[in-house]
């Protein structure tokens, strides 16, 4: 694990023209001080001295802890994360939502045992026990990849590949193609990746952002996630020196999170749940989805299909009718794969219980004409019985009492996953996650949220630009 804090210059054209320049907390401190006075920029720039700049912080806001939050917001700190757990980088979004950053792709980026990250980081205690679980992981993955490309190959209408690009000679179009066929591979094996695989993720938020997240990461019972929170510290040191002191355990997340945990182990007492027994013949547990709203007094679809009138893109004017509209989406079961890029969209709240309750392998994308069809299938099934062994140990771990379950779940696993936002907001995840590019799996899941909504509002149908998710 290596944490970097990244330091923001300006760009030639500030320096040109002549524009100020400032350190994280500086700037925090600048923007408070208008808080205090009416004296304007120039006056408050005036009393910094360049050859002292952490001192000018003080100079120009002595009760710079005074409000500390508001004033840490106004701190922007970037950060670059390498070589944390794919669960620990899920868990990451979820405390920080609002954060902008990326992380890097299971859909675009092949990975391999050597990226694993070590069970000592992890506190594993049986820890060549949990290799070999890994490794069959691992195992499962290149052989699913093997299965899929094998299919992309001999048939690449599969992978909806445009006729253009086929038949087009050129070098760019053969690496468009062979991309295209990568892709299409990569989204229907990673499935059984660990999610104790290594990946990489920047973010750029607020010193408040980070501070928050170290109070929880360094209250976790996870040595990982604890590591981690410590490493953050270390770094923001450099860029946010003021706000250490804020970053630190707090019992309320300790009890909290405690808590939580045992709410997932009473909801796993109950016993292994049938798509996770031996002997099923699919251990999918079937996504169902719900969709419930709350609707502001003397609101209609009419109101709702006004709203949409002039909504030409995803980033469209909406009207105010939706955006007052309270929704509940949910579906009885998501893998962790969508989960993490589910959970990233910015608004309202999300609540996910990590307890297995199937395990999906992608079987149902087998093409019904292929040659050796059979062959593949019992390649997959045979894989698929893996993941489910593997994710049904998880769900006993659980049980248990270990919070270490999570590192022998995969990307596959299972889980019930509920989000509440507003109408606008659901139509725009909506409309992002059926369009161009889309994972043939999200497209699945909104899909079914959508047609539930359609029901309940035909009138806005024709005005929701709901996508094929047709690949890029």
């Amino acid at each position: 694990m290596n944490v970097t804090q990244v330091a923001i210059r300006p760009t030639e054209a500030s320096n040109n023209a002549g524009r100020p320049a400032l350190t994280p907390e500086l700037l925090a401190a600048s923007g408070a001080r208008y808080s205090r006075s009416n004296e304007g920029l120039e006056a408050i720039l005036s009393k910094i001295d360049p050859e002292n700049l952490d001192k000018s912080v003080d100079s120009i806001f002595r009760m710079i802890d005074y409000g500390h939050q508001s004033i840490a917001d106004m701190a922007p700190v970037a950060m670059f994360i390498d070589g944390i757990s794919l669960w620990l980088a899920y868990y990451v979004w979820t405390l920080c939502p609002t954060a902008g950053g990326q992380e890097s792709s299971t859909r675009y980026i092949r990975l391999s045992a050597d990226e694993m990250t070590p069970p000592s980081e992890l506190g594993i205690a049986a820890a060549e026990e949990w290799k070999g679980t890994m490794e069959r992981c691992f195992n499962a993955y290149r052989a699913s990849l093997e299965v899929w490309e094998e299919i992309a190959a001999h048939d690449p209408d599969v992978a909806r590949i445009p006729r253009s690009l086929l038949d087009d000679p050129s070098p760019k179009a053969a690496r468009q193609v062979a991309r295209m066929k990568r892709n299409y591979a990569f989204d229907r094996a990673r499935y059984f990746l660990p999610v104790a695989a290594s990946t990489n993720m920047m973010m750029i938020m607020s010193a408040r952002g980070w501070v928050t997240l170290c109070q929880s990461l360094l209250s976790h019972p996870l040595p990982e996630a604890a590591a981690l929170g410590r490493a953050v510290c270390d770094e923001l040191r450099h860029s946010a020196p003021r706000m250490l002191k804020h970053a630190a355990r707090k019992e309320s997340h300790v009890n909290g999170i405690a808590r939580e945990f045992e709410s997932w182990r009473g909801m796993a007492s109950s016993g292994l749940p049938e798509y996770l027994t031996a002997g099923n013949a699919t251990s999918e547990c079937p996504p169902r989805a719900s969709l419930d709203l709350m609707l502001p007094n003397g609101i209609s679809e009419h109101d709702f299909a006004a709203d949409l009138a002039f909504h030409d893109n995803r980033y469209s004017w909406v009207g105010e009718s939706l955006k007052r509209t309270a929704v509940r989406f949910a579906w009885d079961a998501v893998t962790l794969g969508e989960i993490r890029d589910l959970n990233r969209h910015r608004t309202g709240t999300k609540y996910c219980p990590l307890v297995p309750r199937g395990f999906y392998a992608a079987l149902e994308q087998m093409p019904e004409n292929i040659p050796g069809r059979d062959d593949y299938l019992a390649r997959l099934r045979a894989l698929n019985e893996t993941g489910r062994e593997i994710s049904a140990k998880a769900h006993d771990d659980l049980r248990n009492g270990d919070p270490g379950y999570i590192y022998s779940t995969l990307l596959g696993t299972q889980y019930l996953f509920e989000h509440v936002t507003t109408a606008d907001k659901f139509i725009y995840e909506a409309e992002l996650r059926t369009g161009t590019g889309a994972h043939y799996r999200y497209a699945l899941h909104l899909h079914d949220t959508l047609a539930l909504w359609y029901a309940r509002f035909p009138a806005t149908r024709e005005f929701i630009l709901e996508g094929s998710a047709e690949p890029e």
